[in-house]
């Protein structure tokens, strides 16, 4: 008795062990058993540019699945496969050909129709889900502004990995339930948990005005003998950008196409020395400290000299009586640097952090670089001659974008940006600004030197019959690994506006590693001109 009571006691704890404490456990293995399950795709958000384009949305797809316990002829299979979604028959027999496995992809995201003529095939263990794809109708067209997903409809690059939360949704589950051998039960296949669709967003983006940037841009980097360049248009009052590339572009429809370097634009994610357009930030200290007047004149001598070193301006001449109007026409070194000294450096190095020139603009684009400048206690007097000019310190060609837009619009500084709304709950986006210059008699004769620029200085190829066109050309040395800078290699640009008008955009165009003294200005009067006819711009200038 007390035998068969310790027998007894063992397997009423064993029961108990396993309807009770394990149960679940084992419950979740036998289920895990009989069952497969996989993942279903949201539809992910469209987006659309300002004027309501598609710029990226799904499309329905199919994924094509097998169960290779079921294939009976992985050979004579893999050749149907292969007639209908081309490859290679090899690659779909061996994974047709492993028993052991109850589940692999054949493809994923198929055309509807291709997989439809799949389905007619008849095919022993081949099953079929429906799907989302990504696609991108414009091709490379803002390609790298958008950014691209990948096969699981995550988004990887630009717009798509930055707003990533909002365009993806919640992915759904599907489970099927299978028999012994692992065929599959009828009626066994059941959806766990719906999939939610994600948001569509509205951005700044214009996608035709994109398309006649990217084009200037990369026939004016052929003129000029470069691969490297970029552009950026912005809407100075709302901080908006329009447009935006940098070469090489990409093709998020056709990502095997796509360079290296292609995946951001490197106006956004790069900094670098930015030369004579940073004159107009050395300027602006200049008049708001009283140092000089537009008309007032200075004696520059072909070089100074300040710690051991020497500055000189790009073109050799003997020392001439300028105004601040003609240094800034003739973007002389020598007088820039003088003229700053004059007003101040810690005034000058003020200013660079008033208008936050080093610090990240919180543009939503991945990757945002921020500039460069060495603290003002450590400055000697050629760092500050240096600075004046644009060498010395690092910007992005975003920052200078967003300084020549606060000249434009009275001083306030505006936050660029490419999402404008939410159509489906109707959300319009705001974006902060900030009033940070109220010197309007100053900011009045900023621009007045800058329209001088094109009038009567290096930027007359930017000029635009019946506007005033005002800029800066920027002709900087690009460092070398040696510390020094390279021989005769530049990286140049324009930055300006068309000040008096009913447009309030801002472009700038740059083309990097460029041999001997060349301009991109002609670009920037393309782009403009182009944005003239396409927006109707007019002019407010009295006659």
């Amino acid at each position: 008795m007390l035998c068969f009571a310790a027998l007894a006691a063992v397997f009423f704890l064993r029961l108990v062990f396993l309807q009770v404490l394990v149960a679940g456990q084992y419950s979740a293995m036998a289920e895990e058993s009989r069952t497969v399950s996989f993942e279903t795709a949201p539809r992910r958000g469209t987006i659309y540019d300002r004027n309501g384009i598609v710029l990226a949305t799904s499309v329905e797809a199919t994924t094509i699945y097998a169960n290779p316990a079921e294939v009976t002829d992985p050979a004579a299979e893999a050749g149907s496969l292969a007639s209908v979604l081309g490859g290679d028959a090899a690659d779909y027999r061996d994974l047709l050909a492993t028993p052991s496995t109850t589940f692999v992809y054949i493809e994923r995201q198929a055309d509807v129709d291709k997989a439809e003529a799949v389905r007619e095939l008849g095919l022993d263990g081949i099953y079929f889900i429906e799907d989302m794809r990504r696609e991108y109708p414009n091709g490379p067209i803002g390609g790298q502004v958008i950014g691209y997903c990948n096969v699981d409809g995550e988004g990887i690059t630009g717009l798509e990995l930055q707003y990533d939360d909002l365009l993806s949704g919640t992915a759904g589950v599907y489970v099927a339930e299978r028999g012994e051998q692992g065929f599959p039960i009828p009626g066994g296949v059941k959806e766990e948990q719906a999939a939610v669709d994600g948001q569509d967003i509205m951005v700044s983006l214009d996608i035709k005005l994109q398309d006649a940037v990217e084009r200037s841009v990369s026939d004016g980097m052929k003129d000029l003998e470069t691969k490297e360049g970029g552009s950026i248009v912005m809407d100075a009052s709302t901080g908006e950008i329009y447009a935006a590339c940098s070469l090489p572009y990409m093709n998020p429809a056709d990502m095997t196409s796509s360079k290296v370097g292609s995946e951001s634009v490197k106006g956004i994610t790069q900094a670098y020395e930015p030369g004579s357009t940073f004159k107009s930030v050395s300027a602006l200290t200049i008049l708001e400290q009283d140092a000089m007047g537009p008309e007032d004149t200075m004696f520059c001598p072909s070089s100074i000299s300040a710690d051991d070193y020497d500055v000189a301006d790009a073109h050799e001449r003997s020392g001439e009586m300028y105004s601040l109007r003609e240094i800034l026409n003739h973007s002389s070194n020598v007088g820039i640097s003088l003229a700053t000294e004059k007003a101040g450096f810690q005034a000058f190095y003020d200013n660079i952090k008033r208008f936050r020139l080093t610090e990240a603009t919180g543009v939503d684009y991945p990757g945002e670089a921020t500039g460069d400048v060495l603290d003002f206690d450590y400055w000697a007097k050629i760092i500050g001659y240096n600075v004046s000019f644009g060498q010395g310190i690092s910007v992005t060609p975003l920052q200078m974008v967003r300084f020549y837009a606060a000249l434009r619009n009275d001083g306030t500084l505006v936050t660029p940006h490419f999402l404008i709304s939410k159509p489906q709950s109707g959300e319009v986006v705001e974006w902060p600004t900030e009033l940070v210059d109220s010197d309007t008699e100053a900011l009045a004769d900023m621009r007045s030197m800058l329209r001088s620029v094109v009038t009567d200085g290096t930027g007359t190829s930017a000029d635009i019959e019946g506007f005033e066109v005002c800029g800066k050309t920027s002709t900087a040395e690009i460092a070398s690994e040696d510390g020094g800078y390279r021989e005769n290699q530049y990286n140049i640009g324009f930055c300006g506006f068309i000040d008096q008008s009913s447009s309030n955009l801002v472009c700038f165009v740059g083309a990097n590693e460029v041999y001997g003294m060349r301009q991109t200005s002609h670009i920037f009067g393309d782009i403009m001109a182009t944005a003239v006819k396409q927006y109707g711009i007019t002019s407010n200038a009295s006659n």
